[in-house]
């Protein structure tokens, strides 16, 4: 990762703050999930953490970081670097208002009976993230999906097929793949077979989100 991180400004005082350490703080936070107050002493101070966090996600250094990875990993799996089908999902969590409503946005799912955030995520056959949004959660899934694809096809220019469940059904999800880029929408629906059912494409999102809840209770 280190040719990613953006040198020091030209000109400018030398950096004295040890980057790699600055990285190791960021993931600290995001594998614990602890305040920023209790990261620990041997890493560099919140504040310096913090900033450069806000940084690198103002230019772009994280996103550029995880698309390289990305790349990688699936090179490493024998795939093409850019994947050309992906599966698109929603989840709604519980949440708590931390910011107050206007920094920290919630909202009532009325299908899944919770007040809270969904998730909504976009990924490859590996089930590798593509894309992420964060929403209240009563906004409807085919509302939420246009900003999702809208900058997953600005990053992956080769997908062709986007497999989704019955939620994305309908002539307004047919109408934002149409803005967004020149998908295929298959939509993956259940059988009336009664009992526990493995969809096609359709677990490789749950195991993601499989995956994201139990890095979130670790």
């Amino acid at each position: 990762m280190k040719p990613l991180i953006p040198p020091s400004r030209h000109g400018g005082r030398r950096r004295s703050v040890n980057v790699r350490e600055v990285l190791n703080g960021i993931f600290y936070i995001l594998w614990t999930g602890c305040q920023w107050k209790a990261l620990p002493k041997d890493l560099p101070p919140k504040s310096t953490v913090h900033d450069y966090l806000e940084l690198w996600n103002w230019d772009a250094t994280l996103e550029r970081i995880h698309h390289e990875l990305y790349v990688a990993v699936r090179e490493q799996e024998g795939r093409e670097a850019s994947p050309t089908a992906a599966i698109i999902d929603s989840q709604t969590a519980k949440a708590s208002q931390k910011g107050g409503s206007s920094l920290d946005p919630s909202g009532y799912d009325a299908g899944k009976k919770i007040k809270g955030r969904k998730r909504h995520i976009l990924v490859d056959t590996l089930g590798l993230l593509l894309n992420v949004v964060v929403h209240p959660a009563d906004v409807q899934d085919r509302d939420g999906a246009f900003h999702l694809l809208r900058r997953a096809r600005r990053l992956f220019p080769f997908i062709e097929y986007i497999f989704a469940d019955g939620g994305y059904a309908g002539r307004k999800m047919a109408l934002t793949v149409w803005r967004t880029g020149a998908w295929r929408l298959q939509i993956v629906k259940r059988s009336d077979v009664a009992g526990f059912e493995v969809l096609p494409r359709r677990w490789i999102v749950e195991r993601t989100f499989a995956w994201i809840s139990r890095l979130s209770t670790q």
